[in-house]
């Protein structure tokens, strides 16, 4: 028994194949358009792409065209392929605004663009489009199915930036440019006041100015140090049982020590 089975198994996959095979090879669009969706259907998208591919230009403007780019961009974005997927939901939009189809086509659109978001050490172009995408979303359906899940994407990408722009300001400090380092750990806390990184944005400014004061000449060295000083309070004011306390407690006694030098 279990042998007939397998036997009519193997025949089934061998006559699909075949069908497969012959849609390709076949000029009527409408064979095509049927072996199309019955891979779709069964989940077998990268064949469903290629004869997408092949008749998509055939039935622009034709009653099933509705159906069959919607069927294209899901296939992209079923395979992973987030820029083609994007481009075609896009599309999809911009060509059935009347379609029932449309918030979510809208929503995989902009959710294609947010896949294609490297981790925040990369280039960022990619998440910042993204960010744009899924924030036109939002307005233009504000009431949407998929508004929770558009503002968690929001947030997410939104913690990738700053994470991103905190640690090229945070850099500065590791190769001891720390006069770079305190400008922009100070545009970061500025620009994202609300950030999850102001702490150590705070810190790594203490240090900077710190590092920058005991190690200036003596013209530039109390007004250096007062800024640190200033640096240390502000941190303290933000947390007052910070992470960095010993670290800004220690640097606060050497700063007062090398201050007296000015009170004389």
């Amino acid at each position: 028994m279990k042998k007939i089975v397998s036997l009519l198994l193997l025949i089934t996959v061998f006559s699909s194949c075949g069908e497969y095979q012959k849609a390709l090879k076949s000029e009527d669009v409408a064979v095509k358009f049927e072996m199309a969706t019955k891979l779709y259907d069964a989940g077998k998208y990268s064949k469903a792409i290629r004869i997408f591919e092949q008749i998509a230009p055939a039935y622009r403007g034709k009653p099933q065209a509705e159906k069959l780019f919607y069927m294209f961009a899901q296939s992209y974005y079923k395979t992973k392929q987030f820029t083609l997927s994007g481009y075609q939901f896009e599309s999809f939009v911009s060509g059935y605004p009347k379609s029932e189809k449309l918030q979510e086509a809208a929503y995989l659109g902009a959710k294609s663009y947010s896949m294609l978001s490297p981790v925040y050490s990369l280039d960022q172009t990619d998440t910042n489009k993204a960010l744009d995408k899924l924030q036109t979303f939002i307005d233009l359906y504000p009431n949407s199915e998929y508004i929770v899940e558009a503002n968690s994407a929001v947030k997410v990408l939104g913690e990738k930036i700053e994470k991103k722009v905190y640690e090229n300001a945070k850099g500065y400090n590791t190769i001891s440019d720390y006069k770079a380092a305190i400008v922009a750990l100070d545009n970061f806390v500025a620009d994202y006041p609300g950030t999850p990184f102001k702490e150590d944005a705070l810190y790594y400014k203490l240090d900077s100015a710190y590092q920058l004061g005991i190690n200036s000449i003596p013209a530039k060295m109390e007004e250096r140090l007062l800024v640190a000083k200033t640096a240390q309070v502000n941190l303290l004011k933000f947390n007052g049982e910070t992470k960095y306390k010993k670290e800004a407690g220690e640097m606060l006694v050497r700063i007062e020590k090398d201050l007296q030098k000015f009170t004389k």
